[in-house]
């Protein structure tokens, strides 16, 4: 795909095609009318995080999956699935403007 074809947008539905195992950006799910956001994986990490929407809180993916809006959701004190998305969403227009992502992306 010529480069210039490449956005932040398709760069997201890129990923979004990948297993939530192996995905590198985070992405938006809904369950019990419930949305969060799945950061992935860092390497060292037991399991995903998923952080709800707009609230300062997240919960472990496991949990997320099997119990949906009933999960055990812990505050945090610096994000919610928005901030996680604008921060990847950032990061990744300034790769592109920035001429990081290869055209086989």
């Amino acid at each position: 795909m010529p480069q210039h074809l490449l956005s932040v947008d398709r760069i997201f539905a890129l990923d979004r095609q990948q297993r939530p195992s192996e995905r590198s950006l985070p992405w938006p799910e809904t369950r019990s009318g419930l949305t969060v956001v799945v950061e992935p994986k860092p390497h060292w990490a037991m399991d995903l995080l998923a952080f709800s929407m707009f609230e300062r809180a997240y919960c472990y993916y496991a949990d997320w999956c099997h119990n949906g809006h009933n999960a055990r959701f812990f505050r945090h004190i610096e994000k919610s699935g928005a901030d996680v998305l604008a921060t990847a969403r950032t990061m990744v227009a300034g790769e592109l403007s920035e001429g990081l992502w290869d055209c086989a992306a």
